[in-house]
């Protein structure tokens, strides 16, 4: 991570729907957007876990390099997404969009 710390976050997942499938593909992307307006690419986390799992570890994976925790997480309502972000960053706000 830059200097620049992190002030809101991004995230938002996507499943496949692709016919025969076996297993649901999942892909978590996260990007966020500094004081200054600038955005950064954070992650994007694939497989065909729990959804809860995959977001988890993306969000370990930004603490561990030192991404501090953000003021503000936008996504929408039917994200796994946000269980984890309370185990993670617990003091991050919640802003759920209306889909």
């Amino acid at each position: 991570m830059d200097n620049e710390p992190i002030v809101y976050i991004w995230a938002d997942g996507v499943h496949s729907g692709l016919w025969g499938e076996n297993d649901k593909f999942y892909a978590l992307v996260i990007v966020g957007i500094t004081a200054c307006g600038k955005k950064r690419f954070l992650a994007v986390k694939d497989g065909v876990r729990e959804p809860t799992q995959s977001s988890r570890e993306a969000l370990l994976s930004l603490k561990s390099r030192e991404m501090n925790a953000t003021r503000l997480a936008i996504g929408d309502g039917a994200m796994r997404f946000w269980a984890a972000l309370e185990e993670v960053y617990p003091e991050t706000r919640q802003a759920v969009l209306a889909t």
